[in-house]
């Protein structure tokens, strides 16, 4: 089977059940173009680690196809795929050393010894562990660990990295820093790169796409910017950030906006997503693009608050407020003048504009 477009990765109608029962993935369809960075994003059990353990050769689809460069792979055992793969847990042989580590795919493909030192010296020089190629496992640090299964994955040059929550045991900010090395390794390789996570940071930093999984289906598939402004579900809002979530009714439409009702707390203007008038709706509003005290008459959306609890978090300020029927109505407040004027027990004014506010369906 061969297929039919211009996707480097594709999946067609790809389910997989354990007990014969339930789908712990359910007629994915998916492509992935060449060069691409795309992350599987969500919650533990959502199907995301079985999709990719899947276009490993681990796990056998139930049901459809899974196509590499145009051809069906679903029966090609892991070691024929030309596939790199990174795991949480380093996977390294603590008995090698780093470059013996590092050495082992290639004599895999019988690669002579003149070629795989050049390119395990060329491999230690990219995630900068040039001097360490003697050291073994245990000499190293967790983010140097890393480093070393990043590089034994890239060293054959594989069609296709696979990363499964290779991040999870680093501390903050060596993940931090390991992310934007990842980035930058990926720009400068150009290789198609496939990465699990359950972290929503990580994802919005990384990918050029995320696809955002819950129970077994893609939720919504789209770039980072697109997937936090523009979150086509409440799971998928709720998901990928903060979120005030306000619950209505749909009162009134107007083109792309509408009217949504707050029981006992008055009427919002907002973006209309896939419902209509007399719809139940679920209101999806960032913290950070709530305004404090608006002039007057210049937003559409304006409502009285009461400060319940101001957190200094450094670069913002996170404001817990009392308004439109709920207690924990939040805003997030540059780390400047401004804040200064939130006090605990003041009542305030606050507004948003109607294209900040998605009415989404509570389904």
């Amino acid at each position: 089977m061969t297929g039919a477009n211009n996707a480097f990765v594709e999946f067609r109608g790809v389910q997989k059940t354990y007990d014969g029962e339930t789908l712990v993935v359910k007629d994915l369809n998916l492509d992935i173009a060449r060069g691409e960075f795309l992350t599987m994003l969500g919650p533990s059990g959502s199907g995301k680690t079985t999709t990719l353990m899947m276009l490993a050769g681990f796990e056998a689809p139930t049901y459809g196809s899974i196509l590499l460069a145009g051809h069906s792979i679903e029966k090609m055992p892991p070691h024929k795929r030309d596939i790199g793969m990174v795991f949480q847990n380093y996977a390294l042989f603590p008995h090698m050393t780093v470059e013996e580590n590092l050495a082992f795919p290639l004599k895999v493909r019988k690669l002579g010894k003149l070629e795989r030192e050049t390119r395990i010296k060329r491999a230690l020089e990219m995630v900068r562990l040039g001097a360490y190629g003697s050291r073994r496992p245990s000499q190293l640090s967790g983010g140097q660990q890393q480093r070393v299964a990043l590089a034994r994955a890239l060293v054959f040059d594989p069609k296709l990295v696979l990363m499964d929550e290779p991040l999870g045991a680093l501390d903050k900010q060596l993940r931090e820093h390991m992310q934007l090395e990842i980035k930058h390794i990926h720009e400068t390789l150009g290789v198609t790169v496939v990465y699990v996570t359950h972290d929503q940071s990580e994802a919005l930093t990384m990918s050029d796409r995320i696809a955002v999984f819950n129970d077994g289906t893609i939720q919504q598939l789209a770039a980072p910017a697109e997937l936090y402004e523009r979150p086509q579900n409440v799971f998928v809002a709720q998901f990928i950030g903060e979120n005030n979530r306000l619950r209505g009714k749909v009162v009134a439409m107007n083109g792309g906006t509408c009217s949504v009702e707050l029981p006992g707390a008055g009427t919002v203007q907002a973006l209309a997503v896939n419902v209509e008038i007399g719809d139940p709706s679920v209101l999806s509003l960032r913290p950070e693009r709530v305004k404090l005290n608006p002039a007057l008459g210049s937003l559409p959306n304006v409502f009285s608050a009461k400060v319940l609890e101001v957190i200094y978090l450094g670069d913002h300020v996170r404001t817990c407020l009392s308004a439109c029927g709920h207690d924990d109505f939040v805003v997030k407040l540059p780390n400047s003048e401004g804040s200064a004027r939130v006090v605990p027990g003041t009542v305030i004014t606050i507004g948003w504009a109607a294209e900040d506010c998605r009415a989404l369906s509570p389904a």
